[in-house]
């Protein structure tokens, strides 16, 4: 029997527009068009927005720069491998503490804090690289330590959305977050590219830098409370984090999407590793990279948008069961390309199947989540993704240098798709989920909260309890 979410559970409906007020008819909720641009209506989401165009600039011009820089001085692929390692083991203790922290302190603050870090350490790089005193023990204790900040500040900022704005709107707001993303893929690299001309990196550390104070200072002009509703006080951290591993683990959608994730990464991870591709496949060096990097970065976007138009496909575990097996066998395909262009038309393809399956992933977090348990939920889907990122950098380094890159990406195409078989099997979860549509006017948090089966079948568990 399928799943159903999204039942109303109260009549009083909240308007969650910062810039209007208006009532709306609980009786006869009506549907209201809903553009790709609808979620830019809500003043504290454009704020929330500007900010995470900052820090996504950040990290991504981080990423380019560090990585050319090690494979420039190193040529080794096992050292970017080595990166991914170091940032694995600096995230998940540093991810855990930040979805916990999320859920009791200032989210907005917390989103500023972190982004001071990378102000500050990213200014170091370019002074050390400004000075040639840049080496590799440099990068990756820098690294580390930025690992830490960035996932700390992450939960904060994907719970904050769900606040800013209705949750009719939140499919868009994450679909929005997403295409941002892929846009500013597609810019970041240009810009790496332009500031990377000189004959070291110091202009491209010193931009980085630049966003990076942005980023920090943009987001304290979100006006609403940065505070959780029923903020979890009053019980030790530990405490918290356990709970949140708890809700997680007992909740009937999520264990699998984040599995899924898991799986399928760990084997096919390849955006930080455009270096070794752009050398082995098509041997070329920063422009090859770039132009893989862009072509990624504008698949994402198509895959965002597709995203924005399948408000009518209420399916939504089948959408990312379907997305991640086309990426399964893209994969395959990428590694069978010698010629650039061609291999460009497979990561665009590969980009545009990622954003969908992602997309969707986090709106399913925010949309069966309530406030009070988003960021450690939020935090426990980065802890998926992050984590696989690392173990996938590491895996697919090595086995770049041990087997080729080609033939990594068959077996990574091949598991791939054994993995989205197993998941929806064994998870039952994923493939029943149906989103409900809700009116225009709910609020986010209080008004509706996910009933995950029909009344006459028993709950695993009823998500209400913990609100």
């Amino acid at each position: 029997m399928p799943l159903i979410t999204n039942q109303p559970m109260g009549n009083n409906l909240k308007s969650n527009d910062p810039d209007t007020s208006h009532e709306t008819d609980t009786q006869t909720p009506r549907r209201q068009t809903i553009r790709p641009w609808s979620a830019l209506k809500f003043r504290d989401y454009r704020m929330l927005w500007f900010s995470s165009i900052a820090a996504m600039a950040t990290m991504n011009l981080r990423v380019l720069a560090t990585g050319i820089w090690l494979y420039e001085e190193t040529g080794s692929g096992v050292v970017l491998a080595g990166l991914g390692l170091i940032e694995l083991g600096m995230r998940i203790p540093a991810n855990l503490y930040g979805g916990a922290l999320a859920d009791e302190v200032d989210r907005k603050k917390l989103m500023a804090m972190t982004q001071v870090a990378s102000f500050v350490l990213i200014g170091s790089m370019a002074f050390l690289e400004g000075a040639d005193a840049l080496r590799v023990w440099h990068i990756y204790v820098i690294t580390a330590i930025l690992a830490s900040t960035s996932v700390l500040g992450g939960p904060a900022r994907s719970a904050l959305t769900a606040r800013v704005v209705p949750r009719s709107h939140l499919m868009h707001a994450v679909a929005t977050n997403t295409a941002t993303m892929q846009v500013g893929t597609m810019v970041t690299p240009l810009i790496f590219f332009l500031t990377s001309l000189t004959t070291d990196l110091t202009l491209s550390f010193g931009v980085i830098t630049v966003f990076a104070a942005l980023s920090a200072v943009l987001p304290m002009l979100i006006s609403i409370d940065g505070r959780a509703e029923s903020a979890s006080t009053g019980k030790s951290r530990i405490r918290n984090i356990i709970d949140g591993l708890i809700y997680v683990k007992s909740h009937p959608i999520l264990p699998g999407l984040y599995l899924l994730d898991v799986g399928v990464t760990i084997v096919s991870f390849y955006r930080q590793l455009f270096p070794i591709f752009a050398d082995q496949l098509y041997k070329g060096g920063r422009g090859t990279t770039s132009a893989l990097t862009w072509a990624n970065s504008a698949g994402g976007l198509i895959g965002s948008m597709i995203v924005m138009f399948t408000r009518d496909y209420k399916a939504k575990g089948m959408l990312v069961l379907w997305a991640t097996l086309l990426y399964g066998f893209l994969l395959i395909v990428f590694g069978a390309t010698t010629v650039l262009w061609t291999g460009m038309i497979v990561v665009m393809f590969l980009g545009a199947t990622d954003a969908v399956g992602m997309t969707s992933r986090q709106a399913i977090v925010q949309l069966t989540t309530p406030d009070n348990m988003r960021g450690r939920a939020s935090a426990a889907h980065s802890l998926a993704a992050m984590s696989a990122n690392g173990l996938g950098q590491a895996e697919v380094g090595f086995m770049s240098e041990t087997i080729g890159a080609d033939q990594t990406m068959y077996l990574g195409g091949v598991i791939s798709i054994v993995v989205v078989f197993l998941i929806w099997w064994f998870v039952k979860g994923v493939r029943q989920y149906r989103y409900i549509e809700v009116p225009s006017g709910a609020a986010v948090d209080e008004d509706y909260a996910p009933m995950l089966y029909e009344p006459n079948e028993p709950p695993e568990h009823d998500l209400r309890s913990l609100k």
